[in-house]
C-alpha cells in the first residue's frame, strides 16, 4: 500500500497516512488538489500537501467553527462564510432555522467543485437557496459593507499564501464594520500544542479591534498538534454565553460542550501573558 506524507508548513512532525487510492489528482489556480482514500479515515481532501477533511472526523470541526457562536448570538439571519470549500461550514450554519441568507465566499472555485463530486455528505447543502457562492477573495468581499451581517466565519486554510489576507489587523477592522451590533466573527486559528506563539498573535490581533476576544478549543485527530483553537470575538455579548436553545442535530457539539470547550479564564490570561510553559 502506498503511503501519503502530509506536507504541514508549521508542525515539527509528519504525519503518513495509508493510500488505498488515488481518487483525484489536479491543480488549481491557487493551489494542488487531491482527494484519496484511506482505510481509517475514508476519502481525504488534501490542498497543497495538507489534510483538510476526512470523511470520518470532518464534523468535528466544522461543528465546532460553526455552533458556538450560532448558539452566542441571539438571531443569527445573515452570515458570511469565507472559505470552506468544502462545504461543511455552510452545512452547519443551514441547520439553524433563523439564517435566511449565507455568502459563500470561496477564492477556488475547484475546490468547490472537487467536494461536489466526492464528498456529496459534505458538500451536499451549497446548492440551497438560502446559499449565495461567490468566488473571489473573502477579504475584498467584506470590505466596505453596511453593517447588515450577523456572524462572520473563516474557515481558511493555513495561515499562508494567498489565505494571509484573512488574518490582518485590516480585514478584522473590515469584519467588525460589516457586522450588526450584535454581530460576532470567528476563525481557525492552529494548535495549541504546535503554533502557540500564532494563536496569540491571531488574539492580539483580533484585541485591537473588538472590545470582546475569545479563544475555544477542540481535540481534531487529522490537523497538527490535535489541540485545535479557535479565535472568536463579538461586539457586544459574551461568546460563552448560549443564548438559544439546543435543538440542532449535530454528532459532537452540544450545550455542555459550547460551556467546556472556552479555555478557563486563569489559563487565558497566563496564554496572553506568554507563560505557558511548552
Amino acid at each position: 500500500m502506498i503511503k501519503f506524507f502530509e506536507k504541514d508548513p508549521y508542525a515539527p512532525i509528519q504525519y503518513v497516512y495509508d493510500v488505498e487510492k488515488v481518487l483525484y489528482k489536479g491543480k488549481s489556480e491557487f493551489q494542488e488538489i487531491m482527494v484519496i482514500e484511506n482505510p481509517h479515515f475514508g476519502k481525504m481532501l488534501i490542498l497543497d500537501g495538507t489534510v483538510q477533511i476526512t470523511e470520518r472526523d470532518e464534523f468535528f470541526y466544522h461543528e465546532m467553527l460553526v455552533h458556538v457562536l450560532m448558539h452566542a448570538h441571539p438571531d443569527p439571519k445573515k452570515v458570511i462564510v469565507i472559505g470552506g470549500g468544502d462545504g461543511g461550514t455552510v452545512r452547519e450554519v443551514l441547520k439553524h432555522d433563523s439564517v435566511e441568507k449565507v455568502y459563500f465566499i470561496e477564492i477556488d472555485e475547484e475546490v468547490i467543485n472537487v467536494s461536489k463530486k466526492f464528498f456529496p455528505s459534505v458538500a451536499g447543502s451549497i446548492g440551497s437557496s438560502r446559499v449565495e457562492i461567490k468566488c473571489m477573495d473573502g477579504a475584498e468581499f467584506v470590505k466596505g459593507r453596511d453593517g447588515d451581517i450577523d456572524i462572520v466565519i473563516v474557515d481558511s486554510t493555513d495561515i499562508i499564501g494567498f489565505a494571509k489576507s484573512l488574518f490582518t489587523v485590516e480585514f478584522f477592522k473590515s469584519v467588525k464594520d460589516c457586522l450588526t451590533e450584535d454581530g460576532m466573527f470567528v476563525t481557525l486559528s492552529e494548535s495549541m500544542h504546535f503554533h502557540k506563539d500564532m494563536v496569540i498573535e491571531v488574539q492580539e490581533a483580533m484585541r485591537l479591534i473588538f472590545p470582546i476576544v475569545d479563544l475555544y478549543t477542540a481535540p481534531l485527530a487529522t490537523y497538527a498538534g490535535n489541540w485545535w483553537t479557535f479565535s472568536c470575538a463579538s461586539k457586544k455579548h459574551d461568546l460563552r454565553q448560549m443564548r438559544k436553545d439546543f435543538k440542532i442535530d449535530a454528532r459532537y457539539y452540544s450545550d455542555e460542550i459550547h460551556k467546556q470547550a472556552f479555555m478557563p479564564p486563569g489559563m487565558y490570561e497566563r496564554l496572553m501573558q506568554r507563560n505557558l510553559m511548552w
